[in-house]
Parts: C-alpha cells; structure tokens; sequence
C-alpha cells in the first residue's frame, strides 16, 4: 500500500536544514553545518523523529550525484591541469600518513579485554589506518562552493587529491580485504580501475564533440542540453559503480568535468545548481545526520574515540599538507589543502561496514569511527571556514600595508616638491635682489 509519509519527511527536512543553516550562518559558520546538524537533531541520535528510509538513502544519493556533476561543471581546467601533479602528491601522502596513525593508535588499544576474533590483530589493526585514509570530498565541496574558494589553487589540488584518494582508498581497502577473503583478487581489481580511465578518455572525448557540435548548430532551446547532461552525469556515474567498481560519484564529476569546456556550461550549472539547492542536497546533508547513532561505550573505548579523532585529524592536515609543501604550495595553500580533505563521512562508514563483514574491524571500534564521521563532518567546514577567512585577512592587511606605504610614499613626494618650490621662489627672491642692486 502507498504511503505518503515521505512527503511529510521531505517538509521537515527541508524546513530544518534551511532554519539550522540560516542559524550557522548567523554564527558565521557554513550553512552546510547547519544541514548536518539538522539531521541529527531530527534523527535517533536526538530527537527520534526521523529515520533513514530507503527513498531518503536514494534521493541523498542522487544529491551527492549532482552536488559532484555540478562540481565539474564548475570547475576551473587550468588549475586542474596544474594541480594534476601535485594532486596526486598530496593524495598520495594524505593516505600513507593517517594508514600509519590509524595503525599505531589501533596497536595500543586492540589488545587485552579490547580484542576481539575474526581475522589476525595485525590485519584488524592495518584496517583502522584504512578507514581513516577515507575521504568524503562531498562536505568540502559544499563549503568551497559557498566560499566562492572552489576554483582557486587549493580548491582544485583538494578536488584532484580527493579523487585520486577514492582511487588509492579501493585499492588499499582490495589489498587488505584480499587477506580475509579468498574471492578477492587484486589484479581484477586494479584492471577494473584502469579500464574506467579509458572508459572515460574515450567516451567523453565522443561525447564532448558531439555535444558541442549540436550546441554550435542549434541553441534555441537550452533546455534539451540540460535533460542531455543529466542523462550523460546519471550513465556515467551508474557505469563507474556498476562496471567498475569505482564509485558513482567520480563518475558524476568527470561528466560535469567533460561538460565544463562546451559553450552552455554555465546555463547548465545554474539549473543543477537550483535543482541541487531546492531539494536534494538538503536531503543529502540530513541524510548523513540521520543515519548517526550512539552507541554505549566503556572509559577504554571513550579514550580511544577522542584519541582516534585527533589523529584523523592531524594526520589528513600533514599527511595533504606535507604532499602540498613538497609541490611548492603556499603556507595557506597548504592549511587549506590539509583541511579541506579532513571530512571522512560516508566513505569511512561504507569501508567500516565491509570491514565487520570480513571480520577485519573490531565491532567495539565501530562506534568511534561513527563518532570520527560525525565530528569530522561538522568540524571540516568550520575549519575551512577559518582558513580562507585568514588568507582573506591576510591579503587584506597587506593591502592596507601597500595602501599606507603608498600614502607615505606621497606624502614624501609632496614634501619634497614643496621643498623644492621652496628652494625656487628663494632662488628667485634672491636674484630679483641681486638685479635690484645692479
């Protein structure tokens, strides 16, 4: 039987993430953390009033979707091509860093009464690091769209290291999933990855000319283009989770990044853009908010949360923003870089689950990981937040430095060309007299 409660979910949704985020940004904070939030307050973790349904994981889905598709849309090629390098770095190193931190803070407390069966102690303590190598670029996104940041330097070296980190984090979760599970191979697996990469050179080339051909000959209606793009961003990301066992979303961002180049680019990011904002990114926000549930837990286990957030943390800032030194990046780039890849969100949770099924994550460290998902959600924004805003005042101070030499600099020259009319009417006065007494 049809039920239509989903509408009455969809309402307070939409209400709450618009309420709590007019609220964040009156606390000078990013709207999106008031989307989070609200999904938490109406969720199990707080008020109970809602739950998860599957039409709210499918429609969040579909949110996160456009919100990566209108990220390529958006994105600026040149700086991409730039970062391509560096991206690569950072991700690099942004993985091996919080792979070992996970690791040393596993070895200490997975032992004891903490320990528990399934796979080897050193395969479940390698798992942790892999959990924490996780990043859901999906939250940065957000922000640095609302930042108007995600064009600059550090918003596409984040964008590219995000990527290539969802790539790296398949094959470090392959290696180590292929130790519990026999049916595993990781040869199939990298195959696969590598096949997507052609896939998508080869497809995209295609459809980048044909599209941009029918644009050039017929642009009376821009409407067809915008059905097109969705049509193109929905097969691309169902091929790359389908085929290849890469995920929907890197399908989503390389067709908005096919797209970006054509001549209607701009109109059609402005209608995902109001699809996205309407509807489905509030539901995408919440969505994570309600799938939060606390669990109890021992003083052991409360050390080991606070512990095991502070070096997913630490780790992502030094681990990225160690990869962006290394690639000449600013002391602000950096920061910025190593904040904007901190939020682990629903990766870290979907790597945590496929870990419990093979026995290799410890069911006692799930509820710490929850708790890394939700405070790295809600504290990347607000850290990113901060940094921009420090590069702005910094920019702005050294303005008002330039501003205020400048201002010298005139005063100086107007003393001295009052001075020197000076030294002339007195050269003046002095050879009026001189005719004088002549």
């Amino acid at each position: 039987m049809l039920t239509y409660n989903f509408l009455l979910d969809i309402a307070l949704i939409l209400l709450c993430t618009k309420l709590l985020g007019l609220f964040t940004r009156k606390l000078h904070m990013p709207q999106v953390v008031g989307a989070l939030l609200a999904g938490i307050v109406l969720g199990p973790a707080v008020l109970n009033i809602l739950h998860e349904t599957n039409f709210i994981k499918q429609v969040a889905e579909l949110g996160v979707i456009i919100l990566m598709f209108n990220a390529g849309l958006e994105t600026n090629i040149t700086e991409l091509r730039k970062a391509g390098k560096a991206s690569f770095v950072i991700a690099l190193i942004g993985v091996l860093v919080p792979l070992v931190g996970g690791f040393i803070i596993a070895f200490f407390f997975n032992r004891g009464d903490l320990a528990q069966g399934g796979a080897n102690i050193l395969l479940q303590n390698i798992f942790i690091g892999v959990v924490l190598t996780a990043t859901s670029v999906s939250i940065s996104v957000e922000t640095l769209k609302e930042l108007g940041k995600l064009d600059t330097r550090a918003g596409s070296a984040i964008l590219g290291a995000a990527l290539i980190d969802d790539v790296m984090g398949i094959i470090a979760l392959t290696i180590i999933t292929s130790f519990a599970d026999p049916t595993v191979n990781i040869w199939t697996v990298l195959l696969k990855i590598a096949l997507f990469f052609v896939f998508i050179a080869v497809v995209g080339y295609v459809f980048y000319k044909l599209f941009a051909l029918v644009i050039k000959h017929n642009d009376k209606d821009l409407r067809r283009y915008v059905i097109v793009s969705f049509v193109f961003c929905l097969l691309l990301s169902f091929c790359a989770e389908h085929f290849f066992d890469v995920a929907d979303i890197t399908g989503a961002y390389f067709a908005g990044l096919i797209i970006c180049n054509t001549q209607k680019s701009k109109y059609i990011a402005s209608r995902f853009e109001t699809l996205s904002y309407i509807l489905l990114s509030p539901i995408f926000f919440a969505s994570i908010g309600l799938s939060v549930t606390l669990p109890n837990m021992s003083s052991a286990i409360i050390w080991f949360s606070v512990l095991l957030l502070l070096v997913a943390i630490i780790t992502k800032i030094i681990g990225c923003g160690l990869g962006a030194k290394m690639c000449h990046y600013s002391k602000d780039e950096c920061t910025q870089i190593g904040v904007g890849m901190i939020s682990r969100g629903e990766v870290a949770l979907i790597v945590a689950n496929k870990g419990m099924s093979l026995g290799l994550m410890n069911s006692l460290f799930f509820g710490p990981v929850i708790i890394v998902v939700i405070a790295t959600t809600v504290i990347t924004p607000i850290l990113l937040k901060i940094v921009f805003s420090r590069e702005k005042h910094a920019i702005t101070q050294t303005i008002d430095s330039q501003l205020v030499a400048d201002f010298n600099q005139a005063e100086q020259l107007e003393m001295m060309e009052q001075k020197i009319s000076e030294d002339a009417d007195n050269l003046n006065d002095a050879q009026q007299g001189n005719q004088t007494q002549n």
